[in-house]
Order: structure tokens, then C-alpha cells, then sequence
């Protein structure tokens, strides 16, 4: 079963569930259930340092951006900007060479 998403769009979290649903063979709550409890176990790991390796598919970790000036476009003057930490997803050689296909 293939679900046909809009073309030329983003997908959105509604479709996005009901692709799941579909697929899975189980109810659109019980899809988006699972959705949130998977956003959200990948948010914890992150946040507490974690990475979160799905093989075939990718890898969640966070990385370090370092402090450093910027600019603000509006009077151009010269800003700092702290260092943070920034979600990242690296995806995995299966996911890629589906992209590619």
C-alpha cells in the first residue's frame, strides 16, 4: 500500500499520521500516539546527551556551536552570539540510497 501525499508540499503531522496508520494497520490516534512518544523519547536522549542510532535509518545527536559574532540585518550592528547546542540528523546509507533511488 502506497499512501500518495500532496505533491509539491511539505508533508504535514496529519498526514505524516495517517501515512503511519495506514501502513501499520492500526488507528490514526494510536499512530499519533506513537509519533509523540517517539518525538519526544528523542528529544529526552538529546537532551540529556544522548545520541539515538536507528540503523538503516540515521542518527539523532546534538552538537556544539561554538560562541561568535553575527549581525543584526536591521542596523547592522555587531552582535554576540552564545555558544549552544543544536539537534542534528545524520542519515543512515539505506535512507540515502532510497532518496537516490
Amino acid at each position: 500500500m502506497k499512501v500518495e501525499f500532496k505533491e509539491d508540499v511539505n508533508v504535514n503531522k496529519a498526514e505524516l499520521i495517517t501515512s503511519m496508520a495506514e501502513k501499520s494497520n492500526i488507528t490514526k490516534k494510536d499512530a499519533e500516539v506513537a509519533l509523540k512518544a517517539f518525538i519526544e523519547s528523542v528529544q529526552d536522549a538529546l537532551e540529556s546527551g544522548d545520541k539515538v542510532q536507528l540503523v538503516g535509518f540515521g542518527t539523532f545527536e546534538t552538537r556544539e556551536r561554538a560562541a561568535r559574532e553575527g549581525r543584526n540585518p536591521r542596523t547592522k550592528e555587531v552582535i554576540q552570539i552564545a555558544a549552544s547546542k543544536v539537534p542534528v540528523f545524520k542519515a543512515g546509507k539505506e535512507f540515502k540510497e532510497r532518496v537516490n533511488k
